[in-house]
């Protein structure tokens, strides 16, 4: 079973979710939820989902960068986007600190602005305290493209998403970014779009 993913304009986008309790974290409902979610980023597919984009207010994102997601990019282009798999695990109330002051942007997209994209800057590195779908705590360090996804998900647990902090100029379609973007160093990108030296 799949769950509806909502789109841009739905109250529950922008409102902060509430934090979840040990006790229903360990619940039938939430560890259903956390599966359904699961299913539901995998089959869209995406690298993460929080529940707010499936309509559910509360502190809980899934995450997952799969190797076949990558697969047919250039090692220039994972190395420029720091990117790598990243395996499958839940965040639950995560507490966020950007490590550093320095930022990094690239391309991002969202599941609750389908087909859209555009050029986002976020922290290159973060720190992330949390709790695991067993309730246990945990503390994530992450840089790269691991970073991006942490920040994107946690944002939507605070009503917020990345067009917030996107370049307006670079917002385009996932198929004009693929036939005249792809394949530009970022440089490149920022300097036909942004005038960026």
């Amino acid at each position: 079973m799949k769950l509806k993913i909502v789109q841009a304009g739905e109250p529950v986008l922008r409102k902060r979710g509430r934090e979840l309790s040990k006790d229903e974290i360990k619940s039938a409902q939430i560890q259903q939820l956390i599966a359904l979610m699961l299913t539901t980023m995998r089959e869209a597919p995406g690298v993460g989902l929080a529940a707010p984009q499936v309509g559910v207010s509360i502190q809980l994102a899934v995450i997952e960068d799969r190797p076949e997601y990558i697969k047919d990019w250039t090692p220039e282009q994972l190395a420029e986007r720091e990117r790598q798999p990243v395996p499958f695990h839940v965040i639950i109330n995560p507490r966020i600190t950007l490590l550093g002051e320095e930022r990094v942007e690239y391309f991002e997209g969202c599941l609750s602005l389908n087909n859209l994209m555009a050029l986002t800057p976020r922290a290159r590195r973060v720190r992330v305290e949390c709790v695991d779908e067993r309730g246990e705590a945990k503390v994530i360090e992450a840089g790269g493209w691991y970073a991006r996804i942490l920040q994107h998900e946690i944002d939507h647990l605070a009503g917020t998403m990345y067009v917030d902090h996107m370049y307006p100029r670079t917002l385009m379609t996932v198929e004009n970014f693929t036939q005249h973007w792809k394949g530009k160093t970022l440089a490149e990108t920022k300097r036909i779009l942004l005038g960026a030296d």
